[in-house]
């Protein structure tokens, strides 16, 4: 009976010590500043259930007379004081984790949120660029409208579809830019030229979607349509060391103003293809945008591999 009293002394006691915890925000506090206050605490703790063992110890019949000795007093509050240390020790621990997780899931649902934003950026300005280049069939070829609204028709299903999901298969990604691309080759006929070089473990890996749409609509908005004669976009993968490179190169020259890369009106897609980048792979992944040569531009893309 002694020990069951003396255990819920201890259990009475760490509660109340939780509870003072809290209310005095020891949780937000430095290193400095609480171990301090937990050592003098513990100590005082130690010296509450020593003489709270004094008083059960009375009516058990187990009373020490020699317990009132100060080494005795010294003794065993040091003891009682540790072990209200390790505990201490034990739930600030506990609470370390427990926040540190909270903020994971906090920083995971923000991302979340992020990229939703960011897709749902997209979409418009995709679409819109997309009737541009059906509108200028309308009246001068019915029958290659009529196909291209198809094609249209396509790849806002796959968006649609991609809207739900955070990454793509690089498969449907693809096939996405090659819609894409008829169009365009509708509108530009023979001014556009386009290339594919496939690396067979492309299909492996999982894309963000429209991101490679993206980046290909940039290099013909600010690149090849602004050019007379036109001009050519290719498209090449390699896979090395669990990575996807993705390499566009287009016709046209990438300028630079006041030491950054100008990104023009088109600017959104770019800002955004970064942005999702950081939040899916944090460092893991990369876009750079540069002039190859005088007239062509070099667009890269390297992705991890999901695991």
């Amino acid at each position: 009976m002694f020990w069951i009293l003396e255990a819920l002394t201890f259990l009475f006691l760490t509660h109340i010590f939780r509870n003072l915890i809290v209310r005095w925000g020891w949780l937000a506090f430095n290193m400095a500043r609480l171990i301090p206050r937990i050592i003098l605490a513990v100590s005082i703790l130690g010296q509450v259930v020593y003489f709270a063992r004094i008083v059960i110890s009375l009516p058990l019949d187990a009373y020490n007379p020699q317990a009132w000795k100060l080494t005795e007093i010294a003794g065993h509050t040091m003891v009682y004081g540790l072990i209200f240390f390790l505990w201490s020790v034990l739930y600030f621990i506990y609470h370390y984790f427990e926040r540190y997780n909270l903020s994971l899931q906090h920083e995971a649902a923000l991302n979340e949120i992020e990229l939703s934003n960011l897709k749902s950026q997209l979409n418009p300005h995709f679409i819109f660029n997309a009737l541009n280049s059906i509108r200028a069939l309308v009246d001068e070829n019915p029958g290659k409208s009529k196909n291209a609204i198809t094609q249209l028709s396509n790849i806002l299903r796959n968006s649609l579809i991609s809207d739900k999901k955070r990454l793509t298969n690089f498969g449907d990604e693809f096939k996405t830019v090659k819609d894409y691309l008829s169009l365009e080759s509708i509108r530009f006929e023979e001014r556009l030229k386009m290339e594919f070089d496939i690396h067979p473990d492309s299909y492996k890996f999982l894309v963000p979607p429209l991101m490679l749409q993206t980046l290909v609509e940039n290099g013909i908005k600010h690149g090849i349509s602004k050019l007379k004669e036109g001009g050519f976009i290719k498209l090449r993968t390699f896979v090395t060391d669990s990575q996807l490179k993705i390499q566009i190169r287009n016709s046209g020259h990438f300028k630079a103003v006041n030491g950054t890369k100008a990104e023009g009106k088109g600017g959104l897609g770019l800002r955004n293809t970064r942005q999702r980048l950081k939040l899916l792979y944090r460092e893991e992944a990369y876009l750079k945008i540069f002039n190859e040569t005088k007239n062509t531009v070099l667009t890269e893309l390297v992705i991890p591999q999901n695991n």
